[in-house]
């Protein structure tokens, strides 16, 4: 009805409009009198203007019942007028002239003077009805919707998709004009420029047919260049060139359809005379579509704050002009590979996704080029390698073979990433303009990123000090140089196939360096190919070799021309990475087929170098090592009968779990992101073999024969490894203020990541793809829980409340008694205690273990051939009697010790809960100490005040001063539990069967003297240094960690000292760690096998030692004071330079942006490194907030304008960086968006709704004006400029609020540039802002 009705009023409206103009032609009326006579026909209906309705009987009369000259002018004035929408008269206009622009070229001619006269005028129509209407009818017209796909089209949808459309379709017509075929992949260009056969009959009477005929050809030439003309009148506009903006960010497989026209234009410029004369317009009309893509802001560059936010690359460029260089703007790469080295730390995500998405952000960041990035990359991997020197440091961390990992492994995977990521992306312009506009749309040229890749590895060769490879690489460096030298040898004999690489030639013989590993471990993952051997001088000088035998075949070859593996051969495949995925499958067909002696042999081989230094097939062999803890369960294996299945693959686990059990492997399996996959292939493991009850006749772990309890020790303790299971409860989550902020891994944590990661891959097609084509990929598994696993579970429940609180008494029978009774009569059978063993000192409880003196007959001493987790559960219950009794005197040290020691050595696993034990009653402080004398426990007094000052040396070395732990004159002291761990540690050999228990102890040593009430590593030191000698610099750097537990001071000195380092002498003074600046200055330049070198790096230490910050938000603090005083130091430098009116204040200000940046960068890494995700949210929610909100001694601002610019600039910067750094800039993986982009939406939605209020005058700020102002606009500029995908996140609401406060600060390009980015909803709130 209402349709009926709305047509009966516009059909009753056509009639008496058409009377009126009939009536006032009659008449003689001008066309503006008609015009009024219309809009009076429109308002006597009760109408308002501009009308849709009359829009509509205008066109529709026009195009078939009354076409005439006359009516072609009444529309001119309606629209003049704006009595009619002319958006909407055009629109309507559109469909109906411009497919019959061949039959009809005068009115195609007419359509195109309306179309350049009125296409941008008259556009703000009143919020209403009318507008609604007009909107709708647009829509309606041109098939917006569906063209672009918009579900909800309003008026501001309809104007820049209107606009976009007319340019469109103008270009379409224009091609088909010249006799060019359209390939068109949207509807309306193919639709409205096919020229049709209906004819459109204009008032021509009069003229000759010849003179008509040659007329209406003289118009279709002329047409199809005032076509294009318009186009690019129209793209010439600001606000066309907005709204191409907006599409282009928007809705960019839309805007590339535009793109294709041009490039379809372009191509055929210099091959048809007949779009010669096109040239020069066409060129004019590419420039505005290029102004259009660019994403640079264009803000009053006269003015200060419009020089800080539009710092472009020349911030770059400048980065010499302070002391730390130019390599301050990427030492965040720098900083990340240096943490990712700290053996106490491992990682749940790959440092591939991280190292990915950190480059993806620094190349935005700093606006530089691919080759730029990709160099950074590699100099900062280089730069890591050369920090080990000659030989690492002795001592349980990751050594020289996880920084080789992260340059020759690491670093080519991400690259990997970030070149793949081009390749998926659709560009559909490869070639022609875009090539012109060289910086910004580099990324627009097919395959840019590997080009740059390219170009970056041939600038290496500038790195001379930097290739120097270490001695135990040497070897590796010179064959890879001998297989190029050998390889172009060939080819210039005659072999030009440029992909195959022949047998060693043995008379040729070459010097390699880094850049030879490097350059292999790309080609071996198709980033390059071979010929990169013919780049200049990467093949030096070869020589002939004397000794023709003196190459030797790899034992690889032999291997695989079917040789078996006899004790040689194994030797020496354990001792020579494997090279390519073919000798891989082999030996893992063998691994999973062989016989038993063989699958034994391929276990330890692919444990051996293959998976330290394979670097160039190192990720397939993590892999398979990880695929092969988990064998598969035969089809009709019962589940009753899984132990008795795993024991048949006993051997090979044993050798695979002592394989994987070194410092170096760990880690290496922690920067592929295996964790989570390592702790679910071990769970079943432990389960399993947790539960089988030994055979009688075992009699120690130590036996080379392995047994049940030596693998699952092996795997136990391995598995504890993995998250730290003896942190003290308040460790494990996040504190408020005052307290840490970092959240430890935990068990259940890496259970949900591994889950999380299976759950991407089964609804992941790529990923399925991806590693369908991986010969080692399995069929994604299903989840696995920790309920799956009932001992497992109930001994990490435990674990939990034996460390959260004391232990209950049991009553004498309950079977954890029995179990307990038995474990002390074993290791107490040759000690003598009288009385009954009591509980707790700090508990009035009478409960004992034994209610009778133990036994110690050696008739009645047995070892409890049990289940280990029986064995484990029991033992808290034991520690607490023994514990109990030696602080009761009842139990000698030493009977306590090697009661400890027979413990581990009959169950290696009850480590694990002797630490959790010993840490968590250290923690609570309820135990005496006692005097390490040398006569009841070890005394370190012979060490002692060496060990002291070598770290009171250390620390001053980065410049970080202490007293003294200890008074003078009093003997040291430790609680008992820490006495009796550390009496126990130091009875295990540094022997390479035992690795796996010194992985685990050295850190809870560390854990534990940071849990004490007092210093207490010095003496753990000392006494360490005593027992193992070659370790005596690993122990001391690590005992100089102790002071930053406890010591604020000791952290503010360390944290001005990075300062101090990477710029230069701080603000306060001068200082003598000058002689390095920049990363040198910050990182250190190398360390040395011949003690400790001095000065110790500020940044390394820092590094080694945030994690034990407990409170970060006094870390956080001290970096913003001083980046705050750096800025205010830059500020008096840059307005000291001389008069005003005689400097360049454009250069002097660039200067000091780029000296405030190097400051805020390093800032951010150093805040993101030591509070991590959960610090940058309270960053954003708390810390700058309250910074802006607080007055008194701590204000903002109040030291000059130009000081209070650049602190607000550095803030915002700082702000931005940090959130980049962790968030990522983009769409980030959902691997990496799991752990840490989850929170950006919310975080920056706070933030963003803080800044609004602020502006709007809703909150009341404390700070300087000219602090808070040059904050918000830098702020909303760098976000609009690096982070664009971050402004989508906020509500409309919030971008149309602060939006709203810019334009009112005369900010208006930087308002603008805020709500562009906001998405497809922003498009009317952009239209809204430019009308």
């Amino acid at each position: 009805m209402e349709a009926s009705e709305g047509g009966g009023l516009e059909a009753d409206l056509e009639r008496r409009v058409m009377v009126a103009v009939k009536a006032a032609e009659e008449r003689g009326d001008p066309p503006l009198l008609r015009a009024v006579e219309a809009a009076r026909c429109v308002q006597e209906r009760g109408l308002g203007l501009p009308n849709p309705e009359l829009g509509r009987v205008l066109v529709s009369n026009l195009c078939f019942a009354n076409n005439n000259p006359s009516l072609w002018k009444l529309l001119d004035q309606t629209m003049a007028s704006c009595v009619v929408s002319p958006i909407h008269a055009l629109a309507l206009l559109t469909p109906r002239v411009t497919p019959h622009r061949r039959t009809q070229p005068e009115a195609y001619r007419l359509y195109l003077v309306l179309l350049s006269r009125y296409a941008l005028s008259s556009l703000s129509v009143e919020a209403g009805s009318c507008r609604d209407k007009i909107a709708k009818s647009v829509d309606d017209a041109l098939q917006l919707s569906d063209t672009y796909g918009v579900k909800k089209m309003d008026f501001g949808h309809a104007v820049v998709l209107f606009i976009m459309t007319v340019i469109t379709i103008l270009i379409d017509c224009t091609i088909e004009d010249y006799g060019l075929r359209l390939v068109s992949t949207d509807k309306h260009g193919s639709v409205c420029a096919n020229g049709g056969k209906q004819v459109m009959e204009l008032d021509v009477k009069g003229n000759s047919y010849d003179k008509r005929n040659e007329h209406r050809e003289h118009l279709r030439r002329t047409n199809a260049l005032l076509a294009i003309e318009v186009a690019e009148k129209i793209s010439s506009n600001k606000k066309t060139k907005a709204f191409l903006h907006l599409i282009h960010i928007n809705m960019p497989e839309k805007f590339n359809g535009l793109l294709q026209r041009l490039q379809t234009v372009e191509s055929n410029i210099l091959t048809s005379e007949s779009f010669l004369s096109l040239s020069p317009i066409l060129n004019k009309l590419f420039t505005n579509i290029k102004k259009a893509t660019s994403t640079e802001l264009l803000l009053n560059k006269h003015q200060l704050l419009g020089a800080l936010a539009d710092a472009g690359p020349s911030s770059l460029n400048s980065c010499n002009s302070s002391g730390a260089g130019r390599d301050a703007c990427w030492i965040p790469i720098d900083i990340l590979m240096e943490n990712a080295m700290d053996g106490k730390h491992l990682y749940a995500i790959s440092a591939v996704e991280v190292l990915t998405e950190l480059t993806k952000t620094l190349k935005v960041i700093n606006q530089a080029s691919w080759q730029e990035t990709f160099q950074a990359l590699w100099v900062s991997a280089l730069r890591l390698v050369q920090r080990v020197d000659r030989e690492p440091l002795e001592g349980p961390i990751p050594h020289l073979d996880a920084r080789l990992c992260m340059l020759l492994s690491i670093v080519p995977l991400a690259i990997v990433a970030v070149v793949k990521e081009e390749l998926d992306i659709r560009y559909p312009v490869n070639n022609g303009f875009l090539r012109s506009n060289s910086h910004e749309n580099e990324g627009n040229k097919f395959s840019s990123r590997r080009h740059g890749l390219i170009s970056s590895l041939k600038m290496l060769g500038q790195f001379s000090a930097l290739l120097l490879p270490p001695p135990s690489v040497v070897n590796a460096a010179n064959n890879a140089a001998t297989k190029a030298a050998v390889f172009v040898s060939n080819y210039k004999a005659g072999n030009n196939n440029l992909n195959v690489v022949g047998h060693n030639d043995s008379s040729i013989k070459a010097v390699g360096n880094m850049l030879h590993l490097i350059v292999e471990a790309c080609i071996a993952r198709n980033l390059i190919d071979t010929s990169a051997y013919f780049w200049p001088g990467y093949v030096g000088p070869s020589a002939l070799s004397r000794d023709s035998t003196s190459v030797q075949d790899s034992p690889w070859s032999t291997f695989l021309e079917g040789a078996p593996l006899n004790g040689s051969l194994k030797n020496s495949l354990m001792v020579t990475p494997a090279s390519s995925l073919v000798e891989l499958e082999k030996m893992y067909h063998i691994a999973v087929n062989g016989s038993e002696e063989e699958k034994l042999a391929a276990a330890k081989i692919l444990c051996g170098a293959s998976l330290v230094r394979g670097w160039n097939v190192q990720e397939h062999v993590v892999h398979i090592v990880v695929k092969l803890l988990s064998p598969p369960i035969p089809p009709d294996s019962s589940a009753s009968g899984v132990g008795n299945y795993l024991i048949g693959h006993m051997s090979v686990l044993s050798a695979i779990l002592f394989g994987v059990s070194c410092v170096d492997i760990v880690h290496i399996l922690s920067l592929y992101g295996m964790v989570p996959e390592v702790a679910a292939a071990l769970m079943p493991l432990c389960e399993a073999f947790g539960s089988l009850t030994p055979l009688s006749s075992h009699r120690s772990s130590t036996s080379e024969e392995p047994s049940v309890y030596t693998v699952f020790s092996c795997a136990f303790l391995f598995l504890i490894r993995l998250w730290k299971f003896y942190k003290p409860p308040q460790e494990h989550c996040i504190a408020g203020r005052g307290g840490s902020m970092r959240m430890e891994l935990t068990l259940d944590y890496l259970l949900l990541m591994r889950n999380s990661r299976i759950t991407l891959q089964n609804s992941s097609p790529v990923d399925r793809t991806v590693n369908n084509m991986d010969p080692f990929y399995s069929s994604p598994s299903q989840p696995v829980y920790i309920d799956s696993f009932p001992k497992l579970r109930a001994w990490y429940f435990q674990n939990q409340a034996c460390i959260a609180s004391t232990l209950s008494g049991l009553c004498s029978k309950n079977p954890v008694h029995q179990v307990a009774n038995k474990i002390l009569s074993m290791i107490c059978r040759k000690m003598s205690i009288t009385g009954p063993v009591s509980g707790n000192p700090s508990s009035n409880s009478s409960s004992s273990i034994s209610g009778s003196p133990v036994s110690t007959s050696d008739d009645s001493f047995q070892r409890p051939m049990l289940p280990a987790w029986e064995i484990l559960e029991a033992v808290p219950f034991v520690l607490e009697a023994i514990l109990t009794a030696c602080a009761h005197g009842r139990l000698s040290s030493r009977e306590l010790t090697t009661g400890l020691r027979d413990l581990v050595d009959f169950l290696p696993a009850s480590l694990a809960t002797i630490i959790s034990y010993f840490s968590a009653e250290i923690t609570r402080g309820i135990w005496k100490p006692v005097p390490m004398n040398g006569i009841d426990w070890p005394s370190p007094s012979p060490t002692l005040l060496s060990t002291e000052s070598e770290i009171k040396e250390i620390l001053a070395s980065a410049g970080v001063h202490i007293k003294s732990c200890y008074p003078r004159g009093m003997p040291p002291m430790l609680p008992l539990p820490m006495a009796a761990l550390v009496s126990l540690t130091i009875t295990f050999k540094l022997d390479k069967s035992v690795e796996y228990i010194h992985g685990v102890v050295g850190q809870a040593l560390e854990n534990c003297a940071t849990g004490c009430t007092w210093p207490s590593m010095p003496i753990i030191g000392a006494l360490w240094t005593q027992k193992v000698r070659r370790w005596h610099d690993f122990i001391v750097l690590s005992c100089s960690r102790s002071p930053f537990s406890r010591d604020k001071d000791a952290v503010a000195q360390l944290i001005r000292s990075c300062f101090t380092s990477f710029l230069g002498p701080s603000v306060v003074g001068g200082s003598h760690i000058t002689a390095h600046r920049g990363v040198n200055g910050l990182l250190g330049q190398f360390m040395s096998d011949q003690g400790v070198r001095l000065p110790i790096a500020p940044g390394f230490l820092y590094l080694r030692t945030c994690r034990t910050f407990h409170d970060t938000h006094f870390v956080n603090e001290v970096i913003f004071k001083l980046v705050i005083e750096w800025a205010h130091k830059l500020a008096n430098e840059w307005a000291s330079d001389g008069p005003a009116h005689l400097k360049s204040s454009r250069i002097s200000l660039a200067a000091a942006a780029s000296g405030v940046q190097q400051v805020a960068t390093l800032g951010t890494c150093l805040l993101c490194i030591a509070g991590g995700v959960e610090m940058v949210q309270v960053l954003y929610e708390e810390t700058l907030p309250t910074m802006l909100l607080s007055a008194g001694g701590e204000k903002l601002g109040g030291a000059g304008p130009v000081s209070n610019i650049l602190q607000g600039y550095a803030l915002a910067y700082m702000l931005i960086l940090c959130g980049a750094l962790v968030w990522g800039v983009g769409n980030t993986s959902p691997a990496y968006a799991s752990v840490f982009s989850s929170r950006r939406a919310r975080v920056i939605g706070i933030h963003m709704d803080f800044v609004t209020g602020a502006v709007e005058g809703n909150i009341i700020l404390r700070c300087d004006p000219a602090t808070w102002k040059a904050y918000v606009s830098c702020f909303v500029g760098l976000l609009v400029k690096f982070a664009p995908a971050w402004v989508h996140e906020v509500k409309q609401e919030t971008l149309r609020k602060l939006a709203s406060g810019l334009r009112g600060w005369h900010e208006c390009d930087l308002a603008l540039s805020l709500l562009e980015r906001g998405g497809p909803s922003s498009m009317t709130a952009v239209v809204e802002y430019m009308l």
